[in-house]
């Protein structure tokens, strides 16, 4: 379940709701009953690794036809250099 974190305009408590599909914002402070506005961290990075990502698959050129596993392993041992 998705949890949100919302700040205070009034009082900039910030609380943390689970909200599920099809559920309203909270829209008061519980501390205050100032109005509430979601607070965002920022962006947020991911990295997906392992073989058949194109990170991996741009270290060895035209794989149509080969042997993945020895180009697997090539594959590591460039990364790991």
């Amino acid at each position: 379940m998705p949890v949100y974190e919302y700040k205070c305009t009034r009082c900039a408590e910030r609380e943390e709701h689970i909200l599920l599909a099809g559920e309203d914002e909270p829209s008061t402070c519980t501390a205050c009953g100032g109005a509430l506005k979601r607070a965002y961290a920022g962006r947020v990075g991911i990295s997906l690794s392992g073989w058949g990502f194109s990170k991996t698959d741009a270290l060895i050129r035209d794989t149509r036809g080969k042997d993945f596993k020895k180009l697997r392993e090539r594959a590591e041992r460039i990364v790991d250099e």
